[in-house]
């Protein structure tokens, strides 16, 4: 199927559900919000017509002024050859999206990277913790409003150099 083969689908099935829908795009894609992840999750891996086996990605993006954070899953048909995108929408002070771990076993790994640098709260993940960063960090780095800190545990924490203060290199 197309692009917009699919998207029509995804209309047709879906409704309203399906917020924006860019089907002639780059990256043709659909949005739809978390309440509705599941649903839409499922019926593109279980659909005959669609049969989504393939998790390629999942890519956290801030929308800082939009109050919005974001996961785009990156799906592909092994089957059918044919590939799509989903942005999954949630608001940025309660970050909730449905884990689609159990129907895409890759997005275990994918959403804990996206857990650890959006906090984007993989809900129903059965082991939902940092993967990168160490347990005891503070905030979500990739997020457009971090602040990153000066240190960690005593180790130098930003690239930016003091030119004023040189720091002594050993010979």
């Amino acid at each position: 199927m197309t692009a917009p083969e699919i998207i029509a689908d995804l209309q047709e099935r879906f409704g309203s559900a399906i917020t924006e829908a860019w089907p002639d795009d780059k990256h043709p894609r659909v949005h739809t919000d978390a309440e509705h992840w599941r649903e839409v999750a499922a019926y593109l891996r279980d659909s005959e017509a669609l049969r989504f086996d393939w998790l390629s990605c999942l890519t956290g993006i801030d929308y800082v002024a939009d109050d919005q954070l974001c996961a785009l899953f990156d799906l592909y048909s092994t089957e059918l050859r044919h590939a799509i995108a989903v942005k999954v929408f949630t608001p940025r002070s309660q970050p909730v999206i449905p884990t689609v771990s159990d129907i895409w076993p890759a997005a275990d790994w994918h959403e804990r990277e996206a857990y650890d640098l959006f906090g984007i709260d993989f809900s129903d993940h059965p082991d939902l913790r940092r993967i990168l960063l160490p347990e005891d960090w503070e905030g979500f780095p990739l997020r457009k409003d971090y602040e990153f800190p000066r240190e960690y545990h005593g180790i130098p924490g930003t690239t930016e150099l003091d030119w004023q203060q040189k720091p002594d290199y050993p010979a």
